[in-house]
């Protein structure tokens, strides 16, 4: 070890003593450093400056009339766009615009066609088609430039989408919440008609026989009716008829009254002349029966007798005929009134009674013939009777004029005269009923065809009773399932939401709630750790290319010892490019690492195991070795995961990454910018130890073997004049 050391302090004397040597190392140390640095800086924020990116944009859209109305979307969009600095938009026309971008002034062009605004509102229509827009892009300038440009883009459509969707859906919200508040207002109609349906599920049977009832009553009217018809003209003649009957009666009627006009008096004078003559026949029997009466007495008084018997017999028959008259108009009469006749019956009774007692006084007074003297006593008995007879008659007729005046004759005059009534009435009633005739004649017509359309309809109806039944069966059983499923209320609660949040929530339904576990602050800090292990493995390369690994003029120095000494040099260099590097990083970059103290050691660590490697293959093998290390360089750089993620690499670099130092040298250094975890740390710090490890053993104990072939072939290969 002491030789070893010894070569290292001799190769510090040399440097410090030889000012060329001195700066060119002191060149080799920074130039690691700014490798880093400009590719860091270069890659700080690409994405902060894609304002600076020209991209046209061609706005050809002609509008569209919704409902009334004129939209103009690609106007909105434009306007949007320029108050939009993502990138550098220029708008103009569409032969501008593709001639720039061909020469490469643009790196992308949006064109915007005149259906833009007609396709968008094409939704409201039974075939919505989607709405386009051209993109060109110009690959051949830069391969990063057009994905920049495709994601602006992709926001545009994005926004214009996100727009739209929340605009028709917060249109849609509007008419679902003012359904909702409908709904509810008509929920007791809800209600009602469920109930309906139901009430009607349960009522079809009796519907059904309802139906099949009134058709076969629509056909008896239709009978009734068409009978009704075929009697009209009956009809009619009768109404006709009982018109001439009833002016026949009241005709007869005014001649009745007339006539009891005339007989009235006539009747009274003859009833009261009767019962003056029966008085004076009984005054007059009075007195004979008084004295003392002869044969010429007797007949002369059986003369007079008979005489005023025979007056007031013919003038009581005269009084009967005319009640017998009055009976028989009474029997005439359209309406003839039972107790009116009963009445004349009574009194044409009573004038035969009478009439029968005076024809028997008659009889007694002309039986005084026979008597003769001798028989006084008999024919004063005779005298008596027959005075008790007369007495008798002229109480009857008292009586019966006083009837006929107080009753007979009131009744048969107010009898008359209500009978003259009822027959007017009866005339209007005829004349109305036939004045009605025509109209019931339109109306049965009428009737008749509208029980024909109904007996259609009901037969329809009939007809068409199954399929009715079927669906509404099928809608009531429905409404039972949506009731078990499904609360309309619940429905109503959720159509009535905020039009406007609706709007909001579909304008962008899913937030991306972004927890970063190792927050970086930009591109560059998370391209650092790449950049500064690449820039180790650079500044290694850099080291064997000018630097020799052997030592010249040592006397009793082993191979071992030479590589130990000269490792020392190539150590002590890499280090201080590394603490240039991490310690550039953090101050004059500016690179936020989460544990800097971390990352200066795992730099350290990184470098001591780099060096190690590189230098133990140029060692050993030479020029090949520094083959092996730019080739190592070279597949590291690809597939290591530094820039890519390994998932995304070829297949051959994702088969080799597990063996690749970078992988582990990449990761340690990522922890200690974003934050350490110790189980991952352990991994990658134990991988590059143990090939450190490895690669120094193989230096320390193979360098003698393998430098006898390998110094074979470099004298073979200077032989060509080509190699040094």
């Amino acid at each position: 070890m002491r030789k070893s050391w010894s070569i290292f302090m001799t190769d510090v004397k040399n440097i410090s003593r030889n000012w060329v040597a001195a700066v060119l190392i002191a060149g080799l140390i920074f130039l690691p450093s700014l490798y880093a640095w400009f590719n860091i800086y270069a890659t700080w924020d690409p994405y902060g400056k894609t304002s600076h990116l020209p991209v046209a944009v061609v706005n050809e859209d002609i509008g569209a009339d919704v409902r009334g109305e004129h939209i103009d979307v690609g106007e909105q969009l434009v306007d949007t766009l320029e108050g939009n600095r993502d990138m550098d938009w220029q708008f103009t026309t569409r032969t501008r615009a593709m001639e720039r971008i061909e020469y490469g002034d643009y790196f992308a062009v949006l064109i915007i066609p005149q259906d833009f605004s007609e396709k968008l509102s094409s939704v409201i229509s039974d075939r919505p088609e989607k709405a386009e827009i051209d993109y060109y892009v110009n690959e051949k300038i830069n391969s990063i430039a057009p994905k920049i440009t495709e994601k602006g883009a992709s926001v545009i459509v994005d926004r214009v989408s996100r727009q739209f969707i929340s605009t028709v859906n917060g249109v849609i919200f509007d008419q679902f919440n003012q359904l909702g508040i409908e709904l509810q207002h008509d929920m007791p109609d809800i209600e009602k008609f469920e109930n309906y349906i139901f009430d009607m599920e349960e009522q079809l049977p009796h519907i059904h026989d309802l139906l099949k009832s009134t058709t076969r009553d629509a056909v008896s009217a239709q009978d009734l009716i068409h009978k009704a018809q075929k009697k009209m003209p009956t009809a009619k003649q009768s109404i006709a008829d009982g018109l001439t009957t009833v002016n026949h009666t009241l005709s007869f009627l005014d001649n009745a009254k007339a006539r009891l006009n005339e007989i009235a008096p006539k009747v009274k004078s003859d009833l009261q002349r009767a019962s003056v003559i029966s008085k004076e026949t009984n005054e007059f029997l009075g007195k004979v029966n008084n004295v003392k009466l002869d044969f010429t007495e007797i007949d002369r008084v059986k003369e007079q007798l008979d005489a005023k018997m025979t007056e007031t017999i013919q003038n009581v028959g005269s009084v009967e005929a005319d009640l017998r008259w009055l009976q028989d108009v009474a029997s005439n009469e359209e309406l003839p009134n039972a107790e009116r006749q009963e009445r004349l019956q009574k009194a044409i009774d009573k004038t035969t009674n009478l009439q029968n007692l005076l024809e028997e006084a008659q009889t007694k007074a002309n039986s005084l013939n026979g008597l003769v003297e001798g028989k006084q006593q008999q024919l004063k008995q005779t005298l008596a009777d027959l005075e008790q007879l007369s007495e008798n008659a002229t109480v009857r007729l008292d009586q019966f004029l006083d009837e006929y005046k107080n009753t007979i004759e009131p009744t048969v005059f107010a009898e008359t005269a209500r009978s003259q009534k009822t027959l007017q009435q009866a005339k209007s009633l005829l004349t109305s009923i036939q004045s009605t005739v025509p109209e019931v004649e339109r109306i049965l017509a009428s009737t008749s065809k509208h029980i024909t359309e109904g007996t259609e309809l009901s037969e329809k109806a009939l007809n068409e009773y199954p399929y009715i039944a079927d669906r509404v069966g099928k809608l009531a059983d429905k409404i039972r399932t949506i009731q078990g499923e499904t609360d309309i209320n619940e429905i109503i609660q959720l159509l009535r939401n905020d039009p406007q949040a609706e709007r909001s929530f579909f304008e962008e339904p899913i937030l991306l709630n972004e927890n970063k576990l190792f927050p970086i602050e930009n591109y560059g800090t998370g391209m650092t750790p790449f950049y500064t292990v690449l820039a180790i493995w650079v500044g290694c390369l850099l080291l064997i290319s000018l630097l020799a690994t052997d030592v010249e003029n040592v006397d009793g120095m082993s191979s071992r010892h030479i590589y130990a000494g000269r490792l020392f040099t190539f150590l002590a260099i890499g280090l201080l490019q590394t603490l240039i590097v991490t310690v550039g990083d953090l101050i004059i970059l500016g690179v936020h690492a989460k544990d800097p103290v971390w990352f200066i050691v795992f730099g350290l660590f990184i470098s001591t195991v780099f060096m190690i490697f590189v230098y133990t293959l140029v060692s050993l093998f030479g020029d090949v070795g520094k083959a092996l290390a730019i080739i190592m360089l070279v597949l590291q750089i690809a597939g290591s995961g530094g820039t890519y993620p390994v998932a995304l690499l070829p297949r051959f670099f994702q088969w080799i990454n597990p063996g690749l130092p970078f992988t582990y040298a990449i990761d340690l250094m990522r922890e200690a910018v974003g934050g350490i975890v110790w189980q991952r740390v352990i991994t990658d710090v134990t991988f590059l130890l143990i090939t450190g490890i490895i690669f120094l053993l193989i230096g320390i104990f193979l360098k003698k073997i393998v430098n006898r072939k390998t110094h074979q072939l470099l004298r073979k290969s200077r032989e060509s004049g080509l190699f040094h």
